[in-house]
C-alpha cells in the first residue's frame, strides 16, 4: 500500500487515510490500487468492527485527477478501464464488509468523492463541505457506483439532477437530501466522527452485518423473499453471545457489552 493511502485500527475502528492533501486527494492510478487495497484490508480485518474513511488536508475527496486524464487523453478509454476495475473492486469491498463504514467528510467531495461517500453506509459532514458529481462537466458519465447508489439514497429525479447538472450543494442541502447523515462545525467533525464511530465499532458487530446485508440485498427484493431473509438473520443472530448479552441486559436494565461475538 502506498503512502497515499493510510491505514490504521485502534480501538475496533478501522481508519482508511485519503492522503493526498497536495491536489485535495484526487485518485490518480496508484491511489486507486491503494484504497482498494485499504477497502480489502477493512473488510477481512477482524480487529476492526467499524470502518471510517477520512481526506488529510483541506478536502475529503476531489474526484479523480484531471491533470493525468489531460495527460492521456488518446489512452483514457485504457486506462479508464484499468482504474475504474480497481476502484470498483473497493466500492464492492465497503458493501461487503461485514461491519459499518462511515465517511467523515469536509472540504471538496467531488466525482468519484461522493460514489466513495455513497458507498459507505453512513457520512457525517463538516458545515461548509461543497459537494458535486462534476463528471458531466468533463463530458463523461460517473464511476464508483453513483448511478447505482444516488437513486437508492435520494430518488432517481434527484439523482438525475444531480448527476446531470453537477450542480454545486452545500452540507445543508446534502443532509437535507439525505446524501449525508449529520452536519456539524469543522471544529467538531473529527471528535464527532470518532464518537460515531466508536460507537458502532462497539455495537452488536453481527447484527450491524446482518443488517447491512439486509438492506443492500432488499431493493428489488420482492417482500415475502425479504421477510424470509428477515426471519433467517434473526435466527443467526439470536444464537450468538451479542444477543444473549442484549436480552440479558435489557432485563437487568443496564447497558450491553457487545463483543461483535
Amino acid at each position: 500500500m502506498s503512502d497515499t493511502i493510510l491505514y490504521s485500527v485502534a480501538d475496533g475502528v478501522a481508519t482508511i487515510l485519503l492522503n493526498r492533501p497536495q491536489v485535495m486527494n484526487a485518485l490518480d492510478p496508484a491511489m486507486i490500487v491503494a484504497l482498494r487495497e485499504a477497502a480489502e484490508r477493512a473488510e477481512l480485518d477482524a480487529a476492526a468492527r467499524a470502518v471510517v474513511i477520512r481526506g488529510a488536508g483541506p478536502a475529503f475527496l476531489a474526484g479523480g485527477d484531471v491533470s493525468k486524464f489531460h495527460a492521456n487523453l488518446k489512452r483514457m478509454p485504457e486506462l479508464v478501464r484499468e482504474s475504474a476495475a480497481e476502484l470498483h473492486k473497493g466500492i464492492l469491498a465497503l458493501r461487503r464488509a461485514p461491519k459499518p463504514v462511515l465517511a467523515v467528510v469536509h472540504g471538496a467531495v467531488a466525482g468519484a468523492g461522493v460514489s466513495v461517500m455513497a458507498a459507505a453506509d453512513l457520512a457525517i459532514a463538516a458545515e461548509g463541505t461543497k459537494f458535486t458529481m462534476a463528471y458531466s462537466r468533463l463530458g463523461t458519465g460517473p464511476d464508483g457506483g453513483a448511478t447505482y447508489f444516488l437513486p437508492r439514497i435520494l430518488g432517481s429525479r434527484k439523482a438525475l439532477e444531480l448527476l446531470l447538472l453537477s450542480d454545486t450543494i452545500d452540507a445543508k442541502d446534502a443532509m437535507a437530501i439525505g446524501l449525508v447523515n449529520w452536519v456539524v462545525s469543522a471544529e467538531r467533525l473529527a471528535a464527532e466522527g470518532e464518537a460515531i464511530a466508536r460507537r458502532l465499532a462497539q455495537g452488536a458487530t453481527l447484527a450491524f452485518a446482518e443488517i447491512k446485508r439486509l438492506v443492500n440485498e432488499g431493493h428489488g427484493q420482492a417482500l415475502a423473499a425479504q421477510l424470509n431473509a428477515e426471519v433467517e438473520a434473526f435466527a443467526r443472530c439470536a444464537g450468538t453471545r451479542d444477543f444473549a448479552e442484549g436480552v440479558t441486559a435489557f432485563v437487568e436494565k443496564r447497558k450491553p457489552s457487545f463483543k461483535g461475538q
